[in-house]
């Protein structure tokens, strides 16, 4: 089998999830990046909901958006949003999944700007 990095981050990302769930109390705090994008969702996995999400896309986030130039800035205004409506839906502690990408650059300025804006994890 050739491995490639997708399936390497597939990899990677099953065996976050053996040990990673999210509950209704704490609740999951999904990342995924693609080439030009940061999504954040908050997923309870005992009763398989999204209880909410986030992303560069959305109306709010994209308007932000405008002045910023790089991605890493980018990633910290979309987990200061993600902490923002985490906390309009209650929800105060949530278990990061890094969804199998390295805690580096982007991902971890989301982690850090989610953090700073009241997120706990």
């Amino acid at each position: 089998m050739i491995k490639t990095r997708k399936s390497s981050r597939e990899a990677i990302k099953n065996r976050i999830r053996k040990k990673i769930t999210g509950t209704p109390e704490r609740p999951r705090m999904v990342v995924y990046k693609s080439l030009k994008y940061m999504y954040v969702q908050f997923v309870d996995d005992v009763n398989g909901k999204t209880l909410t999400g986030v992303s560069s896309l959305t109306k709010e986030v994209k308007e932000q958006l405008k002045d910023v130039k790089t991605k890493i800035e980018q990633s910290k205004v979309v987990g200061k949003f993600a902490a923002e409506i985490a906390k309009k839906n209650n929800i105060t502690k949530v278990v990061f999944d890094r969804n199998g990408f390295r805690y580096h650059g982007r991902v971890k300025a989301l982690a850090d700007s989610a953090r700073e804006n009241g997120l706990e994890f």
